[in-house]
């Protein structure tokens, strides 16, 4: 029900992957992106893991010599943020209350240079918070696949199941994107 009081547009990523690593960033810079907002539980660490293994900093310092700059925004509170960002070294947003657009906003004054809407990308794992925040901001948004479900919390369960029905109208509305996302895995 809920579901039908939002555009479904708002909730379409622009790309879908299994996780972080399977982006090209270097084909991404090349397209002009050169800010990246990147949601932290599910997308980079699971709610159980606190610390970078070695195969995500690695990453990180691909993505920062290709020349991007990465601010972590996330919903969840400063404790838990605050020791993984010092230690790969980037700002964060905490209690950025995602999809509302205080956190991406405040994300924004982090970078050195103010960045344009289409230079902007948001990577998260989900579409209620993530995807329709950086749509409603006029940003791209990749959705990636969660790393573990079974170790969310029960407010990311609520939204979990709300994310099926608007996956629903996601497939009935545009079944060819939704097809060329690879939704169905979701």
């Amino acid at each position: 029900m809920f579901a039908y009081f939002f555009k479904p547009s708002w909730f379409l990523p622009d790309a879908h992957f299994d996780d972080v690593y399977r982006i090209d960033y270097q084909k991404l810079y090349a397209s002009g992106i050169r800010f990246l907002l990147i949601d932290l539980d599910n997308t980079l660490i699971p709610y159980d893991i606190d610390v970078p293994d070695q195969k995500l900093l690695d990453l990180f310092e691909t993505i920062f010599k290709l020349g991007f700059e990465v601010v972590i925004v996330s919903n969840n509170r400063y404790s838990r943020i605050a020791p993984f960002a010092t230690l790969v070294d980037l700002p964060f947003i905490s209690s950025a209350k995602k999809p509302l657009k205080w956190g991406f906003n405040k994300a924004l004054k982090q970078f050195q240079r103010k960045p344009e809407k289409s230079q902007v990308l948001v990577i998260g794992d989900q579409l209620m918070t993530d995807i329709y925040g950086a749509k409603r901001m006029g940003y791209k948004a990749f959705l990636i696949h969660p790393i573990k479900k079974r170790s969310e919390k029960w407010y990311t369960k609520i939204n979990r199941f709300l994310e099926q029905t608007m996956f629903k109208r996601l497939k009935k509305k545009y079944p060819a994107q939704y097809q060329a996302l690879n939704l169905e895995k979701r």
